[in-house]
């Protein structure tokens, strides 16, 4: 089982770095798990400079999606799950021969529609909004907790 996370932009924190870390060491001993970091572009402040940005971030996102992946995007207006379904989708996609998970963290605009789009399910872990750093450590935490 192969497992990756592209996530737009950089952790500059320690704090997060050191969470992301240890659930990385952990989960590795046991699963082949890579991050992808995909470059953050600046937001321009305007609605369609906005939307430029997603779209520039999202063709670089699906550039690196293998067909064959199961993809599940984290959105704000995806599907509210609970640890438990997180746990059995995750799961599920294994079980369906899928050789690959893909997880996509967006940056701070958010993904793009069309990355949306190919996701077979987006997600939200709360209705409540994330930055996208502490995201990528939550979603390891959640990771390390469905596969256990």
């Amino acid at each position: 089982m192969k497992i990756q996370i592209i996530a737009v932009g950089t952790i500059k924190e320690n704090y997060i770095k050191d969470g992301i870390k240890f659930y990385l060491d952990k989960l590795k001993k046991i699963y082949d798990i890579e991050i992808v970091e995909i470059k953050e572009e600046e937001d321009p402040g305007t609605p369609a400079s906005r939307e430029k940005v997603l779209e520039t971030e999202g063709e670089r996102i699906l550039y690196k999606i293998d067909r064959e992946s199961f993809v599940i995007a984290l959105a704000i207006e995806g599907k509210e799950v609970s640890t438990e379904e997180f746990a059995s989708l995750v799961k599920k996609a294994f079980g369906m021969g899928y050789k690959k998970v893909v997880f996509v963290i967006g940056g701070s605009l958010g993904i793009w529609g069309k990355v949306k789009e190919r996701a077979d399910v987006n997600i939200s872990f709360s209705k409540m909004t994330f930055p996208h750093q502490l995201t990528r450590l939550l979603l390891l935490e959640q990771i390390y907790y469905a596969l256990l």
